[in-house]
């Protein structure tokens, strides 16, 4: 074997409705068979594959920005990070002990991670096995959490690990938290702050809904006292997915958009997966597969959204590319910045009305891919 590419099935987010996810979670090729296309054909092939399986969206976490864009896929949004001293945390003192989460506990973290309190476009991976190989693949890691489920489920946890080695050294990664309500959110941040005796930094990524800096003394003042030395604290974003629509309309038949407005345009979609298919590093899919969204279609958004093959009367025209049209949809950006900075062009006047239709919450995945 020269490449290999693996997927596995989940779920994503869009407001208050789930669709059916395929997470490209692999994609390796050897020393031998670099830059042949064998590697971005047979992603295709995936993505076909797991299309023809009910997916509706396909997503992945990108090594660098552009080499997927030639699949469709357009970036995400960028996640928050934020370097802080836990003795710095504004929250209640620690009432009860945690217990330790380990490896053995897999199957119960990855049941507590999908059943977390979750926002518009938070994904959820469905084998266990999944959250099995994190846990294996992150060494010297550790969990804390609480078993208070009615038959000793675990209902919210953190995954921890080392930046260094040992706890000693002062800086630790928060890989992930899960929690059903607040007030354990809110637990779990008192545990993190328990080990401050310990941890001198600790990196946090800002979960869904929630801005860390709330929870902060004096965030500011702490940034400059550690500007440029090895503890130094502070945030940072960065995108690090990215995602398309694979199946355009059964996406839009679950965009349930918030408000009165009602919006239809025409969408002339642009492809570039089309190109895979029938080339010599494409497996053949067989008949009636999956080629990718490139055509015409007649879409209308708002609280009753629907897609159809071909062009309406009398309605204006939206171009795109699916990469851009799907960052779009899933409320990355807005339309307008979409017209300068992606592949996405359109009247100004429909451009607006995309605008004022899609009032969409930032979309964190707040799963690892």
């Amino acid at each position: 074997v020269e490449c290999f590419v693996a997927t596995t099935p989940g779920s994503i987010r869009y407001l208050e409705r789930e669709l059916a996810l395929s997470v490209i979670a692999a994609v390796t090729t050897s020393l031998v068979a670099r830059k042949q296309g064998l590697a971005t054909g047979l992603t295709a092939y995936a993505m076909a594959q797991d299309y023809a399986g009910g997916a509706q969206v396909s997503a992945l976490g990108m090594f660098e920005q552009g080499f997927y864009d030639r699949l469709g896929f357009g970036t995400g949004a960028p996640v928050i990070v934020h370097n802080i001293v836990p003795s710095q945390l504004k929250v209640p003192r620690l009432e009860r002990a945690p217990q330790r989460v380990s490896p053995d506990h897999w199957s119960q973290v990855h049941h507590s991670r999908v059943g977390r309190r979750q926002r518009h476009g938070s994904i959820s991976l469905k084998e266990p096995a999944s959250t099995r190989g994190e846990l294996h693949l992150y060494s010297r890691s550790f969990g804390l959490g609480f078993f208070d489920g009615p038959d000793g489920e675990l209902t919210h946890h953190v995954v921890l690990r080392p930046e260094r080695q040992g706890l000693e050294r002062g800086t630790v990664e928060v890989k992930w938290m899960a929690f059903q309500t607040y007030e354990q959110f809110l637990e779990l941040l008192s545990v993190l702050k328990s080990l401050d005796d310990q941890v001198l930094r600790m990196s946090i990524p800002e979960p869904p809904g929630v801005c860390i800096q709330d929870f902060l003394r004096t965030p500011l003042a702490h940034g400059q006292l550690t500007e440029k030395s090895s503890f130094e604290v502070g945030m940072r974003a960065f995108a690090f997915s990215q995602i398309r629509i694979c199946d355009l309309i059964g996406a839009i038949e679950k965009t349930e958009l918030q408000g009165s407005q009602q919006i239809e345009f025409n969408l002339r979609l642009r492809d570039p997966v089309d190109s895979f298919y029938g080339s010599a590093n494409f497996p053949d899919p067989g008949e009636d597969a999956w080629s990718g969204l490139s055509g015409e279609y007649e879409i209308s958004l708002g609280p009753n959204s629907s897609a159809r093959r071909g062009f309406g009367k009398n309605l204006s025209i939206l171009t795109a590319s699916v990469g851009a049209f799907s960052r779009l949809w899933f409320g990355v950006a807005p339309a307008t910045t979409l017209a300068v900075s992606d592949e996405l062009n359109g009247p100004p006047e429909l451009l607006r009305k995309l605008e004022n239709v899609l009032r969409l919450p930032t979309p964190q995945m707040d799963w690892e891919i």
